[in-house]
């Protein structure tokens, strides 16, 4: 059974950090593509950020020099580190992990809050 499981998220003032972690199971993750997206209420799930499986990174126009997308393929873990955080930020955040149509796997979501 496929499992993506995220952690790291929270309240955060403006301005701050967070790392935000998805342990995948279940999946030989160094053979997936991953990516985090988020929902934030009212809007559509948009894509943040992917890391093919050989490495490469594509980024949001929104999060492009705040955020890094990585992964630890050892672990079956995928990280984004969140810097500079805007309260347009705020949103559930859910990890991807996509092979092909057949293998195409998500996480339960963490909330991100950003305020002061």
């Amino acid at each position: 059974q496929v499992q993506l499981v995220e952690s790291g998220g929270g309240l955060v003032q403006p301005g701050g950090s967070l790392r935000l972690s998805c342990a995948a199971s279940g999946i030989i993750s160094s053979i997936y593509d991953m990516g985090w997206y988020r929902q934030a209420p009212g809007k559509q799930r948009e894509l943040v950020a992917t890391i093919t499986s050989g490495g490469s990174t594509d980024y949001a126009d929104s999060v492009k020099g705040r955020f890094t997308i990585s992964r630890y393929n050892a672990k079956n873990t995928v990280y984004l580190q969140m810097n500079s955080l805007k309260p347009d930020d705020t949103a559930v955040y859910y990890c991807n992990a996509h092979y092909n149509s057949n293998h195409d796997h998500w996480g339960q979501g963490t909330q991100v809050t950003v305020s002061s």
